[in-house]
């Protein structure tokens, strides 16, 4: 290996290395920071039965395997979370239109109109906490996130 490729692996590893860093902070700042933040907007919901409204906003109506194949999750756990969600009265369950054994959950409107309370607050702290950054470098960040969220995703469907 030349004294050029022993550098630019260096390089390589060590911004690896920052990266890593960099999410191990992000995933603990941003915790800290939803439990830190006065709004009660934010604890609404908690992070689970966010994101299964917030797929099945986007998606309609599906079966419980279906979404615990999606969000990467064991079925058990999804039927936990979407029972808790259900007893709430933010999803409701229908007879399934492929298979009249089985039953799809959609999202009610309370459960609607609390997740877009969530999204909303959470929007407007990230619109405070990146006020200072220009629009280029927001759009930036945003593609990258989904860039890391693709990649992370493709990876962990592939085992």
């Amino acid at each position: 290996m030349s004294d050029d490729q022993a550098k630019r692996t260096e390089s390589g590893e060590a911004t690896l290395g920052r990266i890593e860093t960099e999410v191990a902070l992000l995933m603990r700042l941003g915790e800290a920071t939803r439990r830190a933040t006065g709004s009660a907007e934010h604890r609404v919901l908690d992070r689970a039965a966010y994101v299964i409204l917030r797929h099945l906003d986007a998606t309609g109506p599906q079966n419980v395997s279906a979404l615990a194949a999606r969000l990467n999750l064991d079925g058990s756990t999804v039927t936990r979370q979407v029972s808790a969600l259900q007893r709430d009265g933010l999803i409701a369950r229908a007879p399934d239109p492929a298979d009249g054994r089985g039953t799809v959950i959609s999202p009610t409107p309370s459960g609607l109109h609390r997740m877009a309370a969530v999204q909303a607050a959470r929007t407007r702290l990230y619109g405070d906490i990146l006020a200072d950054w220009s629009s280029t470098d927001r759009d930036t960040l945003a593609t990258l996130l989904g860039r890391l969220n693709q990649a992370l995703d493709s990876r962990t469907r592939r085992r």
